[in-house]
C-alpha cells in the first residue's frame, strides 16, 4: 500500500494548524475519515433517509437494506455471525451491556472476573460497578517492565478454576502491546469449561486482521471512530447463543416481540439489544469504512504499520531524555507509542508539539491503573495509522526536540 496515495482520500490531512502542515498522530484516540465514508452517509440522507425495520414504503425498505448490509459486512470483517453483531454507540456501551446483562446475573460469590492492569477504563469500570451488586471478585494480571502481561501470574489465577469471566485488550492503547488472545482464551477455557472470554478490540480491529472465532473469544467490542468510521457507533459481537441466554440491556421500541401492560417478550438477537431508533447513518458509514479497509487489505495495513514501528523506535531512541514504554519487538506491538521526556510534563509536550503542527495525545489515556504501574500520572502518546508516512516520523522527532529547546532542556 502507498500511504501517500491513501492520504488523498482524507481531506483533513491537507489542512494546516498554527500555520504548519498538520501531522496527525492521534489515531488511537480517533482516526480520520475518508471520503468514501462521508459520501456513503450523505447518500443515505439524500437517497434513503427513513427508519429501519418498521415501514413498508420504499425508503424504509432501502434504509433497512443499507443498515443490515452494513451489519453483514462488519460481521465478515471480524469473522462473526451477523446474528451476534449488535450495534452500540461505542465499545464502552458494549462492555456495559455484558456487565449488566451477563456478569451481574451469572457471576456471584466465589467467582472471579480476571482482568489486567493494562485495560482501558471502559473495560474496567463497568465490571467494577456490577461486582458491588453481584458479589464476585475482580483480580488483575500485572504488567511487566517490558509492557507484557505476567503470564506466570495469569496461569496461577486461571489454575484456581474460579475464573468465570476473563476480559483483556487485544492491543494496549498505551503500550501498543499485542496480547496473545488465542493462547490466553484457550488456557481459561481449559481450566473452566463455562468460562467466558471478552476481548477489547478497540485498538486491534482497526490495525490487525481479526477473526473472533480464531481468538476463541465469546465476545468482542470495538468502536467505529478508531477504524476510519464515524463517531457514535460501536459494535459488540458475541456468540448468538450467549446473547440469547441473557436479558436485554435497554428497553423500548424495536427490541420487543410483544408488550402488554403486564410485561413484554423480546425480539430475536441481535435486535433484542438495539432498543429505539438505531444509529442508521453511522452504521452505513462504518460499513463503508470496513469496505475501505478491505479494499486495502488488513495484512497490508499491518505491514505498513510494522515498517513505521521499525523506524519510529530507533528514531526516538536517538533523542536524549526520551523513554518509550512498551515492547521493543515490532511483531509484538502496534504503532502506538507512549513516551516520557525527562524534565517535561506530558501536557507541556503536547502543547508545544501542537504549535509545531504535530497532533499527539497527552494524559492518562483512560488507563489510570496502568499509569500508576508506570510510575507516572500521564504520558505523551503518538499513534500512527495507514495514512501516516515516514516523513511524519521526522516531524515527530523534530517537534520533540523543538519542545526541549523551548523549555531549555
Amino acid at each position: 500500500m502507498d500511504a501517500t496515495t491513501i492520504r488523498k482520500d482524507f481531506p483533513i490531512l491537507d489542512r494546516a494548524v498554527h500555520g504548519r502542515p498538520l501531522v496527525y498522530l492521534d489515531s488511537a484516540a480517533t482516526s480520520q475519515t475518508p471520503n468514501a465514508v462521508t459520501e456513503a452517509m450523505t447518500r443515505y440522507y439524500e437517497e434513503a433517509n427513513a427508519n429501519v425495520h418498521r415501514g413498508v414504503h420504499a425508503l424504509a425498505e432501502e434504509a433497512t437494506e443499507r443498515y443490515e448490509g452494513a451489519r453483514a459486512r462488519i460481521a465478515r470483517f471480524v469473522g462473526a455471525d451477523p446474528r451476534g453483531v449488535v450495534f452500540t454507540k461505542n465499545a464502552t456501551e458494549g462492555f456495559n451491556l455484558l456487565a449488566y446483562s451477563y456478569a451481574r446475573r451469572r457471576l456471584g460469590p466465589g467467582d472471579v472476573l480476571l482482568s489486567t492492569e493494562m485495560e482501558h477504563h471502559a473495560n474496567l469500570v463497568p465490571w467494577q460497578l456490577v461486582a458491588e451488586d453481584a458479589g464476585f471478585e475482580i483480580r488483575y494480571v500485572p504488567v511487566s517492565a517490558e509492557g507484557e502481561l505476567d503470564r506466570e501470574t495469569f496461569s496461577a489465577e486461571v489454575a484456581t478454576g474460579r475464573v468465570k469471566l476473563f476480559t483483556v485488550t487485544a492491543m494496549s492503547n498505551v503500550l501498543g502491546t499485542i496480547n496473545p488472545v488465542d493462547e490466553l482464551a484457550a488456557e481459561v477455557k481449559a481450566a473452566r469449561s463455562d468460562a467466558v472470554v471478552v476481548v477489547d478490540g478497540a485498538q486491534s480491529v482497526p490495525h490487525l486482521p481479526t477473526d473472533v472465532t480464531a481468538f476463541g473469544a465469546d465476545a468482542l467490542c470495538f468502536s467505529g471512530h478508531k477504524m476510519l468510521g464515524p463517531t457514535g457507533i460501536g459494535v459488540l459481537t458475541a456468540k448468538p447463543e450467549l446473547l440469547e441466554s441473557i436479558p436485554p440491556f435497554l428497553g423500548g421500541g424495536e427490541m420487543i416481540s410483544n408488550v402488554t401492560l403486564e410485561g413484554a417478550t423480546f425480539n430475536e438477537v441481535p435486535y433484542k439489544f438495539e432498543a429505539g431508533t438505531p444509529p442508521i447513518a453511522e452504521a452505513v458509514g462504518l460499513g463503508a469504512a470496513v469496505d475501505y479497509l478491505d479494499g486495502i487489505g488488513m495484512e497490508a495495513v499491518r505491514a505498513h504499520e510494522v515498517s513505521l514501528i521499525e523506524a519510529v523506535l530507533p528514531a526516538l531512541d536517538q533523542v536524549d531524555g526520551v523513554t518509550v514504554h512498551g515492547p521493543t519487538d515490532a511483531s509484538r506491538r502496534g504503532a502506538t507509542f507512549s513516551f516520557a521526556v525527562e524534565g517535561l510534563h506530558p501536557h507541556d509536550i503536547g502543547t508545544i508539539m501542537d504549535r509545531e503542527g504535530v497532533a499527539v495525545r497527552a494524559g492518562h489515556h483512560c488507563a489510570k491503573p496502568l499509569m500508576r504501574q508506570l510510575g507516572s500520572p500521564a504520558t505523551t502518546r503518538a499513534s500512527f495509522y495507514l495514512y501516516n508516512t515516514p516523513d511524519e516520523i521526522d516531524a515527530l522527532v523534530d517537534a520533540i526536540r523543538a519542545t526541549q529547546r523551548f523549555f531549555d532542556i
